[in-house]
């Protein structure tokens, strides 16, 4: 008999794990790190603390309205709100909520933003918290846009140009073919015609009080919802929630917001467009439409995970066909997914190639067929399983260090969709538990539901010059029908090789160790001419980042190897590595955290990758493959170049890209080493791959002057052994890496261009601006604060005043190898009858700050701008591992980094004035404008 203590432990453990047991019927609980709650006024909030980014909180204003909800006479003003909410509100005057934002820190159009969409609209401002005050300053700008805005007829008149602007820039052939097929695929619904752009005579002519209206009727508290995630108290957050927006009132009679159903096809339907200016031959097909079931029960999430796991699956099947010796599309994709909410459908596109229309569809619909009537394999399933694991394990692992915006994303997708938010902990037990246990059945079954939903909308979107080639609207159903109808083979796989290297490579020794305590490093120099540089960080709990240089690129081979060098590191990532082709290699990765690609540029050879802890030794063999076993295989390599050449063939029908290939072999005046910017067809031809072997093999099977670098969480003493096996072992020929000056030069003097060519009227200047100069890095930060300065008033004026633009503005910067130049380009896209007005605009800018340096209040957010990106890049790899390598490769001061911030504070108007006439000295620009075709 056992003791009385040792039964009621025994007793214990059964209550604890009958009480740990799920049922598939459980409710999915709420994440309970989120305060989640709702307002008397019906106004729901969601309060996180996190701590990634530090000093930081996003703020979200999520509104349950878009452009679905419009009248008639308000087809775009949902969008158009939006742009009001940044243009006049109860504390903020026009232009003054941007420039007050910029100067706490928050770049306008990349940190602040917003977005509106058939169903909803959401705003978005990160707030640094440097000056704690500025919390209450956004919870302030969220309450102006939730019910403030003041709507002066004066600047939703200016507002009109700048939406107009950015309705411009979406038209073109995409846009003509989509507004022919769109309106049938959805006919029968209101999502028919009410795309989140509207139309332009309406946004031209819509009466003051449309607008208006529209925020009336749906910009309130009972279809809205704040969400604060950050690095913040969670009872002091609530209490500012309640204080801003417990006062806002509902509408005394609301308009009811209601559903919008789908109507289901009774038979395949398809439509053939053509356009003279469309790039490629591609193909669209819809099954037809489904109530989407919210996940409420762990059933649900369940059920979930099985269809991401058939997503996933169907899509690497169609990968793998697409990387074959013999494609029959350039590229394919399926997915589930819809613009009207409640509802999902099964789609797929797929982009032709030599073989056209009739075998890109057949291939795809085939693949679909094959898993209808088979299935997936038990090896691919057992794959894909590993794959969702891993990335849980990998987000679980790094859950105290998860961005703020990432949750901010889904407590708004939760307030709008139902998405479960039960939290990262939660949902790596559920996947540990339900991933083993889902069925080959229960994603095969996802088949089934197709083959019940066989209904398709079908649609051909190919260039004019192609009409001849493509099927007709009958022909293309018959082919769908047929497909669909036809016998197919199962799916077979070859066998996979045991392991990534067939040898272990014999380790080389380290020769020397050094520490740099300033930047946190250890330098490991070993005997083959290769370095490491280490830097242990605890930004990510579980990730180790990797970046490889060295000194020597391309540009060291003369013009008859041009192709073959520019091409080299494409080609042979298309072959793949050791005994694995690109679709072995990702098989034998699946559940892995590790991925490795190497890059030769004119000027270097480079590798970068990243990998999870226990995935760190994948990680380093994958780059021993990487420079030292590029694999040969013909058929790959002639897939390839068929792909490229598809892909390539129209590229030029489009104004813009075609423009801008004008301008570039204008800028190299015909040089034969000039890089190739936009291949033509024909180049693809002219690429010999043992050439291509020679050259990928001179760059990489050299360790020499090679300098890893690794940051993340790392473990400095255990990683040696690694780095010695996999770093240590690499092939040295002694050759010194430096960097090569091929003579390649753009034109010099002042030249102006004009390029005619588009059916839309639609222009685009583009500036260049370009010479030799004497580097230094403090030169380098003014110049790219003088282009932030530049671009602050590139907004206020150029779209702000004069409305002649959506966006647009300056980039570019200075630059030490191959030699010493600076470049800068001005962008605009804009309308042909605003070129003249906005080139003046833009150099008068240009004067302003060479004459009088920037004014003190931009130069000011610029600074402080830069400071807050700075601030959250200091926490992360990505930016150390790149910074590092800047140091160690390319000879950067260490206070590049070090002393970044007070650099950048030093910099004065004066500097400025001092740069800008540096720079915008008149004697090398091109002036290049695009217009639309002479009629």
């Amino acid at each position: 008999m056992l003791p009385r203590k040792i039964l009621l432990l025994f007793f214990l453990s059964i209550v604890l794990c009958a009480s740990s047991q799920t049922s598939l019927t459980d409710k999915l609980p709420i994440d309970p790190g989120i305060k989640v709650g709702k307002l008397s006024n019906g106004l729901t909030y969601y309060i996180k603390k996190n701590g990634k980014p530090e000093k930081k909180v996003e703020l979200r204003l999520v509104v349950n309205a878009g452009s679905i909800l419009e009248d008639d006479d308000q087809q775009g003003l949902a969008h158009f709100t939006e742009h009001m909410a940044f243009n006049g509100t109860k504390n903020f005057k026009k232009n003054e909520l941007v420039s007050f934002l910029q100067s706490i820190g928050i770049e306008f159009g990349s940190d602040l933003n917003a977005y509106t969409s058939f169903n909803e609209t959401v705003y978005i401002l990160p707030v640094p918290l440097s000056d704690p005050a500025n919390f209450t300053k956004g919870m302030q700008v969220l309450q102006d846009w939730a019910s403030g805005i003041t709507f002066e007829n004066s600047a939703i008149d200016d507002e009109r140009k700048v939406v107009l602007e950015e309705s411009r820039l979406g038209k073109g052939a995409e846009d003509r073919m989509f507004r022919k097929s769109y309106p049938l695929q959805y006919a029968g619904s209101k999502y028919a015609n009410r795309l989140p752009i509207g139309k332009d005579s309406i946004l031209k002519t819509f009466k003051y009080d449309a607008i208006k209206r529209f925020y009336r009727d749906w910009y309130r508290p009972d279809l809205m919802a704040v969400v604060a995630v950050g690095d913040i108290d969670l009872v002091e957050t609530e209490k500012m929630i309640r204080q801003y927006f417990g006062s806002l009132k509902n509408p005394v009679k609301p308009r009811i917001r209601p559903s919008f159903p789908l109507m289901a096809r009774a038979k395949n339907e398809g439509l053939v467009l053509t356009d003279p200016e469309a790039t490629n031959i591609a193909v669209e097909f819809t099954y037809n439409p489904q109530k989407d079931q919210p996940e409420l029960t762990l059933g649900d999430y369940k059920n979930g995970l099985a269809k991401r796991l058939f997503s996933t699956l169907l899509n690497q099947r169609l990968n793998e066909l697409a990387q074959n010796s013999n494609p029959s599309y350039v590229y394919a994709g399926t997915g589930f997914g819809s613009f009207a909410r409640g509802y999902e459908a099964f789609s797929g596109y797929v982009v032709a190639g030599k073989k056209g229309t009739d075998s890109a569809l057949s291939a795809i619909l085939t693949e679909i067929k094959r898993v209808n009537q088979f299935g997936f394999t038990a090896n691919e399933i057992e794959r894909g399983k590993k794959q969702l694991l891993a990335s849980a394990e990998r987000l679980y692992n790094n859950r105290d260090k998860t961005e703020s915006a990432r949750f901010a994303d889904e407590y708004i997708r939760h307030f709008l969709e139902a998405e479960p938010i039960p939290g990262i902990e939660n949902e790596f037990t559920y996947q540990k538990k339900l991933v083993p246990e889902i069925t080959a059945q229960e994603v095969n079954v996802l088949a089934n539901d197709l083959k019940n939903n066989e209904r398709l909308f079908v649609t051909v979107q190919a260039p004019s010059k192609n009409q001849d080639q493509l099927p007709t609207k009958e022909g293309l159903l018959a082919l769908t029908e047929k497909t669909l109808n036809t016998g197919v083979k199962a799916y077979e796989e070859k066998a996979l090789a045991a392991s990534l290297l067939a040898k272990k490579p014999t380790a080389g020794t380290i020769n020397k160790e050094a520490k740099n305590d300033a930047l946190g490093t250890t330098e490991l120099y070993f005997s083959n001419g290769a370095k490491v540089i280490l830097k242990p960080t605890n930004f990510k709990a579980d990730e180790i980042v990797l970046t490889g240089a060295k000194k020597g690129g391309y540009s060291t081979y003369g013009v008859a190897d041009k192709l073959n060098a520019s091409f080299a590191s494409r080609v042979v990532q298309q072959m793949g590595f050791g005994d694995f082709s690109p679709v072995d290699l990702r098989k034998f990765l699946a559940g892995k955290q590790a991925s490795v690609t190497t890059n030769l540029s004119g000027l270097s050879t480079s590798i970068n990758g990243s990998s999870s802890i226990k995935d760190l030794e994948t990680m380093l063999q994958l780059v021993y493959l990487n420079l030292t076993a590029a694999r040969k295989d013909e058929g790959l390599f002639n897939g390839w170049k068929e792909k490229q050449k598809a892909s390539v063939e129209f590229m030029m029908a489009d104004p813009t890209t075609s423009f801008i290939d004008t301008v570039f072999n204008s800028l190299y005046q015909g040089q034969p080493l000039a890089p190739v910017n936009f291949p033509k067809a024909e180049d693809f031809d002219k690429i010999d791959i043992t050439r291509v072997l020679t050259i990928y093999n001179d760059l990489t099977k050299d360790a020499t002057d090679f300098t890893f670098i690794l940051t993340g969480n790392i473990d400095v003493e255990a990683i040696k052994p690694l780095l010695g096996t996999y770093i240590g072992s690499l092939p040295s020929k002694g050759k010194a890496g430096s960097y090569f000056d091929n003579g390649v030069r753009t034109k010099k003097g002042v030249h102006e261009l004009k390029y005619y060519k588009g059916a839309e009227p639609k222009s685009f200047i583009f500036n260049y601006y370009a010479g030799d100069i004497t580097y230094s890095e403090d030169l380098k930060l003014k110049t790219e604060v003088l282009t932030e300065v530049l671009n602050i008033k590139i907004t206020e004026e150029l779209r702000e005043k004069i409305g002649g633009i959506y966006g647009g503005g300056f980039f570019g910067g200075i630059t030490q190898y191959p030699y010493s130049q600076y470049t800068l380009v001005l962008q605009l896209p804009c309308g042909p009858e605003n070129v003249d007005k906005l080139i003046a605009a833009a150099n008068e800018e240009i004067s302003k700050i060479k004459n009088n340096g920037a004014e003190q209040k931009d130069l000011d957010k610029v600074k402080k701008t830069m400071l807050e990106k700075f601030k959250v890049n200091n926490q992360e790899n990505r930016f150390w591992a790149q910074s590092l390598q800047s140091i160690y490769v390319d000879g950067a001061s260490t206070n590049s980094i070090l002393a970044y911030e007070q650099a950048l504070n030093a910099i004065t108007a004066a500097d400025i004035k001092a740069t800008a006439g540096l720079l915008f000295d008149g004697k090398n620009e091109i002036r290049a404008v695009l217009y639309p075709a002479k009629k």
